[in-house]
């Protein structure tokens, strides 16, 4: 399918979203609240992703370095 511009891109993938989702049946303030509280759900697991992901990974790294014989902390800060 062949669009002729952005807006008819993004007009048709908004209606693909409605009708995925089954709103195309709610009354428009019902879409607005749904629409809300969606993307109000998606920007905190945004920044509970962007805060805690790298702490849990800068964790794991360290336990799988040190399961799999990586040096200790110690070891480390007196070579340097």
């Amino acid at each position: 399918m062949a669009f002729r511009t952005p807006t008819e891109n993004l007009a048709w993938l908004y209606f693909q979203y409605l009708l995925v989702t089954g709103l195309y049946v709610l009354e428009p303030w019902e879409k607005s609240i749904f629409n809300s509280v969606l993307l109000s759900v998606a920007a905190m697991a945004g920044y509970t992703s962007y805060v805690f992901v790298p702490v849990h990974l800068r964790l794991a790294l360290r336990f799988f370095s040190d399961v799999f014989g990586g040096q200790a902390e110690s070891a480390v800060a007196l070579v340097s």
